[in-house]
């Protein structure tokens, strides 16, 4: 009898158990939230963007990732095309970006078209993407082929994303931002838009 009872408390601890897991991995697949805060031209100005993990759950794993490690904070937006996007995500830092090089993510399937407003990952070819994000200007489903798979859209403050200050355009030097950080940026393209600030948003 005494076996049986332990039995019975054992499988309702496994089952309790399983429902937390199961808990967990739902709200691990639940949208949610962040809000940056951006330096401009004349002042700051803030953007919040809805963070969809069935999009692309790899892609907003890692972006939660960097969010709550800082790595976006201070990062300037070094690539500015006008009607098409804006990309940014290199950290400002060198030794910060050498540790995020090489940590390729494997592809999320494209389940969302490049709207305007939607976030996507810079890739380098398949299974490439490390840190590097861009924001859409405008329509680009052009790119919807080529893998880009988008996993976040902006909801609020995207007249602040189109007035990221696109003056130097493509100029700034990838390379470059990778080995010197900000110090190569602010002496070469010191009125480039920053990130001051990039938190998940309760």
């Amino acid at each position: 009898m005494a076996r049986g009872i332990i039995a019975l408390l054992v499988a309702s601890c496994s089952l309790r158990g399983e429902a937390v897991n199961l808990n967990r991995a739902a709200q691990g697949s639940s949208v949610w939230n962040a809000e940056f805060t951006v330096q401009l031209l004349n002042g700051t100005g803030s953007f919040t963007v809805e963070v969809h993990p069935d999009w692309a759950p790899r892609g907003a794993a890692r972006f939660q990732k960097l969010l709550q490690q800082g790595v976006l904070s201070d990062a300037r937006f070094f690539r500015v095309v006008p009607n098409f996007m804006v990309q940014f995500g290199i950290p400002g830092n060198p030794e910060v970006a050498a540790r995020w090089h090489d940590a390729n993510l494997d592809d999320d399937d494209v389940k969302q078209s490049n709207s305007r407003g939607y976030m996507t990952y810079a890739t380098a070819g398949p299974n490439t993407r490390t840190t590097q994000m861009f924001i859409n200007f405008k329509n680009n489903n052009f790119l919807d082929g080529q893998g880009f798979a988008p996993f976040a859209k902006v909801t609020k403050g995207m007249d602040v994303v189109d007035a990221i200050n696109a003056e130097y355009r493509e100029a700034p030097s990838q390379g470059m931002i990778q080995a010197q950080g900000n110090p190569y940026l602010e002496k070469n393209f010191p009125r480039l838009s920053f990130i001051k600030s990039a938190v998940v948003k309760a």
